[in-house]
């Protein structure tokens, strides 16, 4: 997961990139400004099954297609975020009808009661919607025909229920997840982390997901080879300097000069 807010920070982030990270284990999903089309956000749907908050936002290469694929998949979804852009809001007002869900018979008397197996199509387990750019007959849509979708959250607390971090404005959903990245250089800076999570590697072999286990690899190579190329690099520029001195006359003046007075000074 950490490899994918990389990627997507520096503009990488394609349909490849997020099938060769992908892990099932994944309860959150954040592409948003990349370049993912609908193949990659529908494939993600048919292995992320356990997906619980995604942000889709500024992704102008999905249409309503791939949206309503993952509503559809990952019956444990309750947050969304989307539009952004104009593609992007067009692409969610296709999904608003499937955004209100089909109903059994049931004898509940409040939206709150129900469970997501009375529903039978639609977004069975969407509680919080955040679109920021929604219409008013989109917000209207929903507010009558889906109260149980609260568009838009505002505070910590909205109709009585506390509303997750994750649905809160102005939250980028995987910050939690880069906060150790250096954004000037995209290193790696926390050590105390590293050293807590091979110790959970320790203890609980095969636990971690396979992109956390191959950014752990490549930390510890990197910390392990740090020297090595500071030795390299010592002695590529002490050769230079030499054969710098070697082929310039005024150069090789200088430098034997330097070593009469240092001589001399003895």
């Amino acid at each position: 997961m950490t490899l994918l807010g990389i990627a997507k920070r520096r503009g990488l982030l394609s349909d490849s990139v997020l099938l060769a990270l992908v892990d099932c284990s994944w309860e959150l999903l954040d592409i948003s400004g990349s370049d993912v089309t609908d193949a990659g956000l529908q494939n993600v749907a048919e292995i992320c099954l356990r997906l619980k908050a995604v942000d889709i936002s500024r992704c102008n290469q999905l249409t309503s297609n791939s949206i309503r694929a993952l509503l559809q998949k990952c019956h444990s979804l309750e947050i969304l975020r989307c539009g952004g852009t104009p593609l992007s809001d067009f692409n969610a007002r296709r999904c608003i009808d499937f955004l209100k869900p089909k109903l059994n018979e049931v004898e509940e008397d409040s939206w709150e009661e129900l469970d997501s197996k009375d529903i039978t199509t639609g977004a069975r387990a969407l509680r919080w919607l955040i679109w920021p750019s929604i219409d008013r007959d989109s917000s209207d849509c929903l507010n009558l025909e889906c109260p149980r979708i609260s568009v838009n959250p505002s505070t910590l607390c909205y109709r009585g229920v506390s509303v997750p971090r994750e649905a809160l404005p102005g939250i980028v959903l995987d910050a939690q997840i880069v906060e150790d990245i250096d954004p000037k250089t995209w290193t790696i800076n926390a050590a105390p982390r590293l050293k807590t999570l091979n110790e959970k590697k320790g203890s609980e072999p095969g636990m971690l997901p396979k992109a956390e286990l191959f950014r752990l690899a490549f930390v510890e190579r990197d910390e392990r080879l740090a020297p090595k190329r500071a030795k390299n690099m010592r002695q590529h520029q002490r050769r230079a300097e030499r054969e710098f001195i070697r082929s310039d006359t005024g150069a090789k003046s200088l430098f034997l000069a330097s070593l009469a007075q240092k001589s001399l000074r003895k």
